[in-house]
């Protein structure tokens, strides 16, 4: 089958019109701040090796969180999950429940990276308090609420970046506009 210059041309002028036409129409994302958790945690229970690399859970205990249209406290019974890999890289799956001031429970699933040079990766190990601007700590996070009042959470993306203290982690939630 011979296909002419011209055709050639004409699909290859309503592809790239077409996609840059999209390319106008797309936003690019913007953040807004949604709330900060300071969560409380009891000391890691450490499983060892496992095939799929240092198992470590982290009990939560409890802690606040608050933003500009919601506030409350989070409940123990949840944990976060880690993964050490080999190069110290944790891989972070927290899992617990929020209540707000108004009563209604909602259940999150965090998941993310905390990633940093060896020795400040030591250091956080230690307990030691550690600039996060020294590692990298980014998770997103997924929302399950009933009701109305909440339910912007589970009709958004959400990203965060956190802190780990000793006994507490902080984490900014910010909604991807």
């Amino acid at each position: 089958m011979k296909i002419s210059i011209p055709v050639v041309f004409l699909f290859t002028f309503i592809f790239f019109t077409q996609n840059s036409m999209a390319q106008q129409n797309l936003a690019d994302p913007k953040l807004e701040f949604a709330f900060e958790a300071t969560i409380t945690l009891d000391p890691p229970q450490e499983l060892g090796m496992t095939a799929y690399g240092k198992r470590r859970i982290i009990p939560i205990t409890g802690g606040t969180f608050a933003g500009p249209n919601i506030k409350g406290s989070i409940l123990p019974g949840g944990a976060d999950w880690q993964t050490v890999r080999a190069d110290g890289t944790a891989d972070l799956e927290a899992r617990y429940t929020l209540k707000t001031d108004d009563g209604v429970l909602i259940y999150i699933n965090n998941k993310g990276i905390r990633t940093g040079k060896p020795e400040v990766l030591a250091r956080l190990g230690k307990g030691e308090k550690v600039d996060p601007s020294e590692y990298y700590m980014r998770t997103y996070a997924t929302f399950e609420v009933t009701g109305e009042k909440y339910s912007w959470l589970a009709k958004s993306v959400f990203v965060a970046t956190g802190m780990r203290n000793a006994n507490s982690v902080i984490i900014r939630f910010f909604r991807v506009l």
